[in-house]
């Protein structure tokens, strides 16, 4: 019944089966192909920027689909590489740009920037994940919302670093049960509401990541069972409201099981 846990047990079961079975896909391999093959004549900003399908590979690997019309932007992220914190892309919240710029590390290397490994092979690597979640959620938004956040929740060092990205967001909200409408809230107050119901150091702890993924893939799943319903399950399971009694008890027993800190 919980089919978004099944889901992310069977892909995450053995993840290096399921990125390679991606990574075949004849789509998936003629882009990275191509990647391979052209990166290394990359060796200005220039050079990255003009070749459209290089470039939107890469953007696409680090998660920047959405903002590969935005190259003055990306210039400027480039550009000013990582060094110091000062730099454009440390000044952003959402990790994603300086992860990007880490990557390919021009201010750092200038021609040599694509020559890494973090530019060749990690790229591809990120760029077979993100097709990964990204088919995952062709069939299942919550399957593709559980594997980004398995993913990024190392990464988190507080909880600005959340509200500044919708996927982490839209999970966390849901774990805790939190209706959306609290994003109209003051940053700092929501900010404040995250820290006092989770302790940000435990997702460090891959057991714990899991912990609450399940939670968040069970939360998913009452609610879209019950999307039909006027009353939030999400929150009806928090507040112990009546109609918590309309649902499924087996579901019910399953999601009190896997509380997240219990």
């Amino acid at each position: 019944m919980l089919s978004t846990i099944a889901d992310y047990t069977r892909l995450t079961k053995d993840m290096g089966k399921s990125l390679t079975q991606v990574a075949k896909q004849p789509d998936v391999s003629r882009e990275t192909d191509y990647f391979f093959s052209h990166i290394g004549n990359v060796k200005t900003i220039d050079d990255f920027l003009k070749d459209y399908r290089l470039y939107s590979y890469a953007m696409k690997a680090y998660g920047l689909s959405d903002m590969v019309y935005a190259k003055a932007f990306m210039r400027k992220v480039l550009t000013e590489g990582i060094a110091n914190k000062d730099t454009f892309a440390n000044k952003l919240t959402d990790t994603r740009y300086r992860e990007f710029a880490a990557a390919f590390n021009f201010a750092a290397l200038g021609s040599k920037a694509t020559q890494t490994a973090a530019a060749t092979t990690g790229t591809a690597t990120q760029y077979v994940t993100q097709t990964m979640e990204q088919k995952a959620g062709d069939q299942n938004e919550g399957l593709r919302l559980a594997l980004y956040f398995t993913r990024k929740a190392s990464t988190i060092k507080n909880s600005y670093q959340i509200l500044a990205d919708k996927a982490l967001t839209q999970v966390v909200q849901t774990a805790l049960g939190l209706s959306s409408t609290i994003s109209s809230a003051d940053i700092d107050a929501q900010a404040k509401m995250i820290t006092s119901k989770i302790k940000l150091t435990d997702f460090q702890d891959p057991t714990k990541v899991n912990k609450f993924v399940q939670r968040f893939a069970a939360m998913w799943d009452a609610v879209q069972a019950q999307s039909d319903n006027s009353t939030n399950p999400a929150l009806v399971l928090i507040g112990g409201a009546s109609t918590t009694a309309s649902m499924d008890t087996d579901m019910l027993s399953k999601l009190q099981s896997i509380r997240f800190g219990k």
